[in-house]
């Protein structure tokens, strides 16, 4: 496995995988079991496996929450070694040359859901994939489907701008209680894991998008959204001032 801290550099190797299929996975770190799930897969289905490792500044419309990412490097590598041939590790120089003076805006989707409690979040996502995708300029790419409007966008960008890239949904990965496996859950207190269970449950398991709204604030947990399209239901919460997102199919 090896790691590239130099877009140059990595052009260099990237050239000499020339017919070679390539399946990559975009990350911004922090990794755990459910990103590896996303490197099992793309390591089962490409020849070469490329993984980047970038915390993007601007999909964060908050400074606070930009700043508690955990950058976990080292342990990052352990997670991706054995499945990994190549780990891209730029700097925000690098990826934005232009200080983000050009960006990819999406007009409808991103606008609704986490796009309105998160302004600009989509733009800073969609973005930085186009960048990573022309960098790496990869058979395949995996996304887990714990972030469904993100997936959709990403589907739909590549179509729009026509690149010559398959995009691959991957099922979300969960703990044993069915909570979604983030890297914000390190964040949470042990009392505010047990009770993040309910998230899933609720989702799944109420009538109807409001009454699972309904029935996460009698839980205790602020709610931005629960909202059901086209067979899933999305929800966005606050607990120990962390923010979960999570949908299950109807």
């Amino acid at each position: 496995m090896k790691t590239w801290s130099s877009l140059a550099d990595w052009r260099v190797a990237r050239d000499a995988l020339a017919g070679q299929s390539i399946g990559f996975v975009p990350t911004m770190g922090a990794l755990h079991a459910g990103h590896r799930a996303l490197l099992a897969r793309a390591r089962a289905g490409n020849a070469c496996v490329v993984l980047s490792i970038f915390v993007n500044p601007t999909q964060f419309n908050d400074p606070a929450d930009l700043a508690k990412y955990p950058r976990t490097l080292e342990a990052d590598l352990m997670v991706a070694a054995g499945l990994v041939d190549h780990v891209i590790v730029p700097t925000p120089t690098e990826l934005y040359p232009d200080n983000y003076s050009y960006r990819v805006t999406e007009d409808s989707l991103s606008r609704r859901l986490e796009g309105a409690h998160r302004p600009g979040h989509f733009d800073g996502v969609l973005t930085v994939v186009l960048k990573l995708l022309n960098v790496v300029q990869p058979t395949r790419a995996y996304f887990g489907e714990k972030d469904w409007q993100q997936l959709q966008l990403v589907q739909g960008m590549v179509r729009a701008m026509l690149l010559p890239v398959e995009i691959i949904a991957c099922p979300t990965e969960r703990e044993p209680d069915g909570l979604a496996l983030s890297s914000r859950n390190r964040r949470l207190s042990t009392a505010a894991r047990v009770r993040a269970g309910l998230f899933p449950r609720i989702l799944r398991s109420a009538p109807t998008a409001d009454a699972a709204s309904t029935a996460l604030k009698a839980a205790g947990f602020e709610v931005d959204y629960v909202a059901d399209e086209t067979g899933v239901r999305l929800g966005a919460i606050h607990v120990d001032n962390v923010r979960l997102i999570d949908n299950v199919r109807l």
